[in-house]
Parts: C-alpha cells; structure tokens; sequence
C-alpha cells in the first residue's frame, strides 16, 4: 500500500499539471472556505444555546401597574405553560424578583421591587430525559406566550431568560446610549429600539429605564392641620395604614417566645381605585377621617391636597456619565448579523434628526442637527465579547504561528522551509470552516463557529506542524544518509510517514466524537475532527509540492555533507 502511494506520490511530483492543480485546488478551497463567513454559510458566535434544565421568564408591567395586574398576567403566563409535558414545576414571585441565579446576578434581579414586575421560575425534567433542549423549547414558546399574554395590558413586556452557556451578559445585544440631556437620551433610545423591532433575529426588546407616567400626589396642608387639632405624623400613619398597612399592637401566645404583631390595614378591595380620574380618587379619601385632640372626626381630604404630577425617573450612569441601554436577545441566531443590519439602519434613516459619524469599529457618534448635542452608541453585551474573544483568541493564534516559524527558523536555518511548515499548519483552517458548514446541514438548529471552535483550530497548530517536520527531517536524512535523489527522497517520506501520521489523526478525531456532540463544546470537537482530515490532507499532497519546488540543495546545506546519489533505496 505504501509502496503504491510513494509511485503515486513519485509520479505526482514529475508533473508539472499535477502541481499545479494540487496548488491551484488548495488556494481555491482556502478562499472558498474563508468567504464562508462573510457570505454567512457559516455563522459565528460568542458561544451557542445551552441545554439547561430551568428558564426564568421576566413579566415588567407599565410602570404605575398595579400587583393585581401583574398578578393576571403572571397567571396567563402560567396557563400558557401548564400544558408542557417536559415542565416539571413553576414558581411565581410577583413583586419581587426569583433567586440569584447565574443569569440573575447580571440582569439585576435581586434590584426588582415594586407592584408592576414579577418572575416566573420554570424548572424542566433533566436534559438527559428530555428530547427537546431547553433554547429551542424558549424559542417555540416565547411568541406563543407574548402573543397571548402581553396584548392583556398597554406596555407589558414578557422575556425569556436562560442562565448564559459563558461569560454573563446584560442581553446578546445592548445600544448604551450616552449624551448631556436625559430627555436626548429618552429620545434616541425609543429611536433604537424601533430599529431593534424590526430587525430580523432579535426579540425581548426593552429599554432599561423608568417610563414618565402621571401620578397622583398628597400634599399635606400643615397650616390647616394645625388648626383642624391633628398633626402631620397622624396624617402620615392613617395614609400609610390604610394603603400598605402597619403593625397598631401586638399579641401575647403561650406558643411562641415572641409577641405577635397585629397588623392592621384596608381589604384589598378598599385600596383599589375605579380609575386614576383625581375627582374619583378625591371621593375615596374623603371617606378616611381622623379624630382631633377634641374628640371630633375631621375629614382627610379638609388637610391635604391632591395634585397630578409626573414620575421622577431613575438616572442611570456608567463612569460618571448619564447613559440608558436599549438591550435585545437572538432568536437562535448569532448577535453580530442583526447587529450589523441594525447599526446599517441607524445610520441611513438617522440622518433625518442627527449627523451619524462612525467611530471605532462599529460605535457611532450622534450630533443633533437642532440642537448640536453630542450622543454616543456604544455596543456592548455578547457583541463585545464576541469581538474581545475572537480578537484575544486571534492574537493567540498569530503569536503561535510567530513562535513556530523561528523556532523552525532557528532550526533550519532557512526562513523558506519554516515558511512550509507554517502553511501546513495554517491550512487546517479549511476544515474547521467547511466542517462547521457539514454539521450546519445535519444539524435542526444552526451550528455557530463559536470560541470554542477557534481554541481548537489553535491547538490543530502543533499537530500540523508536526506532519510537516517528520516529512522534512525524513527527506533530509533520506538525501543526506542513503543519497536518494530529491523527488523520490520526498516520495519515500511521505508514503512511509503517512501510517503514523494517519493513526495519529485517528486517533484524535475518535476522541474529539466524544466533545462534538456537547451543547458547548461542540465547535471545539468538529474542529479537532475536520482540521485534522484538513491537515492530513495538506501534509500528504501538499507540503510535498511545496518542499519539491524548494532548493533543498541550499535549505539543508547538503554541501556541509558528503553524499553518494542514489535514484532508489536499493541503490543506497
């Protein structure tokens, strides 16, 4: 057999056709590969889905809405799920936001407070018994559930959060918006997130501050209060009572150590108004009374005074800077695709209100034409990640690349023959990219080239660098110690180490079948898989041509040597 292959190999290297078809198909097959990207055949991401065995689902209500609101959409969530067989159980913290959790800790769920929020914990039976994985069951129920349950009140929004496959995030994607004017930044960011709307792949699109909404004010009238024989902290205790309710005693028990506090406050059906009309909630407080220093009921509403007025939104600042994100998530699809459609669309519809200047990579600069305020974009999130990730992985990669060559510099003595070795090594980048586009096709959902795939392409280098040494020291000593002329020293070579070369390539591809499968990892075991076929494929046809189309003559410094040529080893 490997006596067939070096006469193949022999023959090869005779014909100049045969050459050049060989350099000619692995130029075409590194371009093809490489504008798989672009032309988005193959996609890349920070990290792909997880198969977790819980979600939580964030309900935010307009703000103003009240808990019993909350509450009836948080059960119309809850009726939307009661149906899934694979759901083993659901808890509802309305008000409040669930426990920690590791996507929690970043989205701030333990900041949740007030009546117009709630989460739901839903908790799945185990990924090892369940056929659906958990991405794809969120990516089938969140628009059943938002269809069905968001229209119930203006402004509701429903998301669906699983805890993050790697580094934590605030969403996939995230617009800060930075400027000198809260109401600028109001203003460009409700432009941002009609841009996110209507772009492909992106859903639980929200803006992360306060809405302004109207709201009623008690304003106590002290002089009146003074002459009426009450006090301001009477006035303070019967509105607080009523409404949220206060311990007024406590109760003695032979059952526990401590006392027990009674706490009084209104049914709930005494604290709902009809309507936020002034007048109605006028006729409700006069019904509150309170008795004076004389013995005499006042009426509340003789020493207050009720006034509409508007919200004071929380500021949001980052490094001492007033700023708001506009945050979206994918839809099972990578964040830099429907980032780059997004930011395209910024800058050309835009144009109406602001002077959009790019800076940076893909960051803008917004200068209002009215005003001449000055507005910042920066993206951040997974997009950012991705960029740092595929940048610190890509320098690692150039580094090694650098490190190899003059390590075999220093060894050769010849920058050409370490120039081979690098391109061996290099060409293993063809399978990593058309390994991902063949598992794409047989996969249901789409197979990213993630980090994970990058930090096995990084490995593959030794492994193809290798290849190329055993060929190049074994031609060497071929030519040097039994005289064997060039062409069939490298024919002898290749045939002769191609046997461990292949078991060592078995070898790894039947390791790495166990890592392509995972969720996770799987980038990184289709990487090792398909760049080791890559790099065995460039060992055994390529790097031969390369080294035969070299003055081995001058790269080996065979004149250092005393060599008796020889055309075939049974002449040596």
């Amino acid at each position: 057999m490997f006596k067939l292959m070096e006469e193949m190999i022999y023959r090869g290297l005779h014909s100049p056709l045969q050459k050049w078809i060989i350099l000619g198909g692995t130029v075409l097959a590194f371009i093809g590969s490489i504008m798989m990207i672009p032309t988005e055949l193959v996609l890349a991401k920070m990290l792909p889905g997880k198969n977790n065995n819980t979600f939580t689902i964030y309900i935010d209500m307009a703000a103003g809405s009240s808990i019993y609101q909350t509450r009836e959409v948080a059960e119309c969530v809850v009726d939307g799920l009661r149906d899934e067989k694979e759901i083993t159980d659901m808890e509802v913290f309305l008000g409040m936001g669930s426990p920690l959790d590791f996507a929690g800790l970043i989205k701030g769920s333990n900041f949740k407070n007030g009546e117009n929020v709630a989460e739901i914990v839903v908790n799945l039976i185990n990924k090892h018994h369940r056929e659906e994985p958990s991405y794809l069951m969120v990516q089938r129920l969140r628009p059943e559930i938002q269809k069905k349950c968001e229209p119930l009140y203006p402004n509701t929004s429903i998301k669906f959060v699983e805890p993050p496959a790697g580094p934590p995030t605030l969403a996939a994607v995230v617009a800060e918006i930075y400027g000198p004017t809260a109401e600028g930044i109001r203003k460009l960011a409700e432009r941002v997130k009609e841009v996110f709307t209507h772009t492909d792949g992106l859903v639980d699109i929200d803006i992360m501050q306060d809405e302004i909404y109207d709201k009623i004010e008690v304003e106590v009238d002290t002089v009146k209060i003074a002459r009426s024989g009450l006090t301001v902290k009477q006035v303070n205790d019967i509105l607080y009572l009523a409404f949220e309710g206060m311990s007024i005693a406590v109760k003695n028990s032979e059952l526990y150590d401590h006392q027990i506090p009674i706490f009084l406050t209104l049914q709930p059906r005494d604290k709902l108004f009809r309507s936020k009309d002034i007048w109605d909630i006028k006729m409700r407080l006069s019904a509150v009374r309170l008795m004076n220093q004389k013995g005499m009921l006042v009426p509340l509403m003789e020493v207050v005074k009720i006034k509409p007025v508007k919200s004071n939104p929380m500021i949001l600042s980052k490094d001492l800077k007033e700023m708001t994100n506009v945050v979206a998530e994918t839809d099972m699809v990578s964040q830099v695709y429907p980032l780059l459609d997004a930011r395209k669309e910024i800058m050309e519809t835009f144009t109406d209100e602001y002077e959009v200047t790019p800076v940076g990579l893909f960051n803008l600069e917004l200068k209002d034409k009215k005003t001449g305020e000055i507005y910042q974009l920066v993206w951040d999130g997974e997009m950012k990640v991705t960029i740092d990730t595929f940048r610190d992985l890509g320098g690692a990669f150039i580094a090694a690349l650098i490190l190899i060559f003059f390590l075999m510099v220093v060894y050769y003595e010849s920058f050409v023959l370490s120039t081979i070795v690098l391109i061996g090594s290099f060409l293993s980048i063809i399978g990593v990219i058309v390994g991902h586009w063949i598992m794409d096709l047989f996969t249901p959902d789409t197979f990213f080239l993630t980090a994970t795939s990058l930090i096995g392409y990084i490995s593959l280098i030794g492994i193809s660098s290798r290849n190329s040494l055993l060929l190049l020291d074994f031609t060497k000593a071929l030519i040097i110690e039994r005289g064997l002329e060039k062409k069939r020293a490298i024919a002898y070579a290749t045939a002769t180490r191609a046997k461990p070369i292949f078991l060592t390539a078995t070898a790894i591809m039947l390791a790495s079948t166990l890592l392509a499968s995972d969720a996770v990892f799987g980038g990184l075991g289709v990487s090792l898989i398909f760049g080791t076929i890559s790099a065995v494929i460039a060992s055994i046809m390529v790097v031969p041509v390369l080294i035969d189309n070299t003055n081995l003559d001058k790269h080996f410094h065979l004149d250092r040597y005393k060599i008796k040529r020889h055309t075939n080893l049974g002449m040596a």
